[in-house]
């Protein structure tokens, strides 16, 4: 990756650049001069010319800023549970290795996390990467993305229950501090799961504006737990499918609605301590900041869902699909009315609204994929769904609630996981540190 992602990190040293790059960079000089050309285009073009010279300009501007922003690895929160959702994703588990110990457990954690802060700002994983070690060795780095910026690039680590007991028993002997809620999720109507894609060790969630960005992170990662973990599986995003900030547009899925209206928001503080982050007197207390994630993969049965009309669509749903209003009226945001109003009781919007949940509220950070298509030449296609909650027990409720679901006959849930997210790690420290103080 590019070695600078500020004018102050250029001319620091690795380690100094590292702490120096910016959470949120002004426009880059390429912005400035799209923004510039823009303008003059614009004052030259008239009527629709001119509204799509300054619209072309100012996304490209937008973009190269984009790609510039980069989030800090270290804080009291892990980044890429409030951070605004970004484009991309590469999510992977991992299993560690037979016969390793907690010392190799510890010093994974720690190459992680000491990669992870460097790539997180547009650095190498190493100060002599891609290119400049010996070359008669492997090199640090992998080089794809070199010359890229960090483009939002975020890593989130977590610990998943097999890692603190698993069929061999305690091997790191950490089965006495495993959160009492951090449990293989039950089955759920509609469940048809394949261990392939189902569960692991250790997860890695990598979020960036930039695909390669994201594939390099995880890559990387992977060569770096080699002999001490092993790639379980991964798997792809594109296209968020909820939004963190109210600066974002709500974005839409793969069955063409809006996703994530009424999704927990970066600046809702009061929300995100109520449903998101665990308390200091949550139990256990090393995981005090941290959150539980659940990640779900979905697959959208595409084509019957295309030859459904539109009307029962929107039934299905409880929204419009074109404004995204609930059908009790209003527009997008408009809280929806359930009582004596059109939309359906086994609507998804009214069995997962939190007004029909004891007010169990849950943050989402999904993405669209597609894996080709199946042996029928159907699209293998769907829903990578994430959610982050103080508590597992807010998402099992939630999807028990929703085992009559219209949309139930439309989807099927082929992958599954949970993972404990500690909190954030301080400078010079690591990803679960607290786990073995």
């Amino acid at each position: 990756m590019s070695e600078s992602t500020t004018d102050a990190a250029a001319t620091a040293s690795d380690d100094d650049a590292v702490a120096a790059a910016s959470a949120s960079p002004g426009l880059s000089r390429r912005g400035l001069l799209g923004l510039a050309l823009g303008g003059g285009v614009a004052g030259l073009a008239v009527g629709a010319g001119a509204g799509l010279a300054g619209g072309v300009a100012l996304g490209r501007a937008r973009a190269a800023d984009e790609a510039q922003t980069a989030y800090d690895f270290f804080g009291s929160h892990q980044a890429g549970i409030t951070t605004p959702v970004q484009e991309h994703l590469h999510f992977a588990s991992f299993d560690m290795m037979p016969r390793t110990d907690r010392d190799d457990l510890i010093s994974l954690l720690q190459d992680w996390s000491y990669a992870a802060s460097r790539i997180t700002q547009g650095l190498e994983v190493s100060a002599t990467g891609a290119v400049g070690g010996d070359a008669e060795e492997p090199p640090d780095d992998t080089g794809e993305a070199q010359g890229l910026p960090a483009a939002g690039l975020t890593i989130t680590i977590g610990f998943g229950p097999s890692l603190f007991e698993n069929e061999d028993g305690d091997r790191y002997g950490i089965a006495d501090r495993r959160p009492a809620s951090l449990q293989r999720l039950p089955a759920f109507v509609g469940d048809d799961l394949d261990p392939a894609h189902s569960h692991g060790d250790l997860c890695i969630q990598a979020c960036a504006d930039d695909p390669q960005v994201a594939v390099h992170a995880i890559r990387n990662l992977s060569r770096i737990a080699f002999g001490r973990a092993r790639l379980r599986w991964s798997q792809l995003g594109f296209g968020k499918t909820s939004r963190t900030t109210s600066g974002q547009a709500t974005p839409r899925n793969l069955f063409g609605f809006k996703d994530g209206t009424a999704n927990i928001l970066a600046d809702d503080a009061k929300a995100l301590e109520q449903n998101v982050w665990v308390a200091a007197s949550d139990d256990p207390g090393w995981m005090a900041g941290g959150s539980y994630l659940v990640a779900r993969k979905i697959a959208m049965l595409i084509e019957t869902w295309d030859r459904v009309r539109l009307s029962e669509q929107d039934t299905i749903i409880g929204r419009e699909k074109g404004s995204g209003a609930p059908l009790s009226g209003g527009d997008e945001f408009t809280a929806p009315k359930f009582s004596g109003s059109a939309i359906d009781a086994n609507s998804h919007v009214r069995l997962a609204h939190p007004d029909q949940n004891d007010g169990i509220r849950i943050l989402r950070r999904g993405f669209n994929y597609v894996d080709g298509n199946n042996e029928l030449g159907r699209l293998a296609a769907g829903l990578f769904f994430l959610s982050y909650q103080r508590d597992p027990q807010q998402f099992i409720t939630l999807q028990k609630r929703l085992s009559t679901d219209l949309m139930s006959e439309y989807i099927r849930h082929i992958g599954s996981g949970i993972w404990a997210i500690p909190p954030g790690a301080k400078s010079g420290s690591y990803v679960g540190a607290g786990l073995f103080a």
